[in-house]
């Protein structure tokens, strides 16, 4: 599946999940209205027989039209001007709003008509210990006045209604973990895709390095088989020496694909002993002085450190060193300027590899130790290396509880730093 397609499909299944999703919200909303108005409506019919009821039992012949007002979402008050008793108006708002299927709790009130001031208020629930409380108060109140009217106030009226849309809820519910499982699999896929473009990547890469040596190796053996070439032994010993190489340089390469597949299995077995980490990075550095004059740079130590004695496998510390200061000299111009040092920090030894090469733009950073990964170039043979060597360090650094990063700029140069607890 090439990139065109996916993006296609990616297109598609978002563009149709957005669909979904607004029509959902448009219903869930609709609904969420409809509910509100047959709530309102209910609370309005209730209040209305509450009212009724007060004026009958106060033997009031007074014909109110639309006493019940609502001020607010969820509040809504009855403009009776009556005598109205707390006991009997609780009594009569529960017995309404059960028979109405209305199960919330609410908040009355009681009002002076003449000051509009407040002269009784109280909180009913539905919960049954509550209730019993409730029931049992003393509702003593001297009335100066006989005109009043009361208002009911609901708090947890959008958490009811909520409530009361259960499949509407269900099925947005629903929708969204399709997103959630389409947004995953869409991660995936695109992952996928990627790890095949980067494992491509390796598959040309090292099918170009297989391919140099062995065709030197080649022609290094057509000129020994040729009949005067036993007269010449300098010639001889010098198609003899590149042969060797060759085959040397073909068997690194071997054993880094055979150390990606030991790290793929976890099978690394780690052999520790005390480390001299200065005098290991002394060594290491020798061996890279005659590459480094043959291109007229520099390669210099700063070991600073006091605590440089590390508990460790030599094999892998001198390959994590090697991949770093090879990386350091493979990535610099001409005239190469490596500075290794070492310093102490809490408990730490920090090793620096810092060079003057061609830096690691930002998006490069973000997947430099991933395993394949190259910093892209125009050509794809441009850069030596299989995406192996940044990759091993870190695994091999965090086997021992470090870390290891980068700090780098194009055109600047790279600085990987690696800290390695010392004991």
């Amino acid at each position: 599946m090439n990139r065109k397609t996916i993006r296609i499909i990616i297109f598609l299944a978002t563009f149709s999940l957005i669909g979904i999703v607004a029509t959902q919200i448009f219903w869930v909303k609709e609904a969420y209205n409809l509910q509100e108005k047959q709530f309102n409506e209910r609370v309005r019919i209730a209040l209305n027989n509450v009212t009724n009821e007060l004026l009958s039992i106060n033997k009031d012949e007074a014909e109110l039209f639309n006493p019940v007002k609502q001020i607010s979402s969820n509040y809504f008050i009855t403009l009776i001007n009556d005598t109205v008793n707390p006991f009997l108006l609780e009594s009569l708002l529960k017995n309404e709003f059960t028979e109405r299927n209305i199960k919330i709790d609410f908040e009355y009130v009681i009002y002076d008509c003449f000051t509009d001031s407040i002269v009784f208020g109280d909180y009913v629930t539905l919960d049954e210990k509550e209730q019993d409380q409730l029931q049992s108060k003393s509702y003593n109140i001297k009335w100066d006045r006989d005109g009043h009217y009361f208002g009911v106030y609901f708090p947890s009226k959008q958490t009811y209604i909520l409530n009361e849309m259960g499949i509407w809820l269900f099925s947005s519910s629903i929708i969204l973990v399709i997103i959630i499982f389409f947004a995953y699999t869409i991660s995936i896929i695109l992952k996928q895709k990627r790890l095949s473009e980067i494992k491509n990547d390796f598959i040309n890469n090292i099918t170009h390095e297989f391919k140099t040596p062995i065709s030197t190796i080649s022609l290094s053996a057509d000129v020994l088989l040729g009949k005067n070439i036993a007269n010449e032994p300098e010639r001889l010993a010098n198609y003899a020496n590149i042969i060797k190489e060759e085959n040397n340089r073909l068997k690194n390469q071997v054993d880094k694909v055979l150390q990606l597949a030991t790290l793929e299995e976890g099978k690394l077995n780690l052999e520790n002993e005390q480390i001299d980490l200065h005098e290991l990075i002394r060594t290491s550095v020798r061996s890279f002085d005659l590459i480094v004059a043959e291109r007229n740079g520099t390669i210099a130590c700063n070991l600073s450190a006091q605590k440089f004695i590390f508990y460790g496998d030599r094999v892998h510390i001198t390959n994590t060193l090697h991949n770093l200061i090879d990386n350091a000299i493979k990535y610099s111009p001409e005239n190469p300027d490596i500075q290794i040092s070492t310093k102490q920090d809490k408990g730490c030894i920090e090793i620096s590899v810092k060079d003057n090469g061609v830096g690691i733009s930002r998006e490069g950073q973000k997947n430099i130790f991933d395993k394949f990964y190259r910093v892209p170039t125009n050509n794809v043979h441009d850069v030596k290396g299989f995406g192996l060597g940044l990759n091993y360090v870190k695994t091999i650094v965090e086997a021992y509880s470090g870390t290891v990063k980068l700090m780098s700029e194009e055109e600047k140069g790279s600085t990987f730093i690696i800290r390695l607890p010392i004991k």
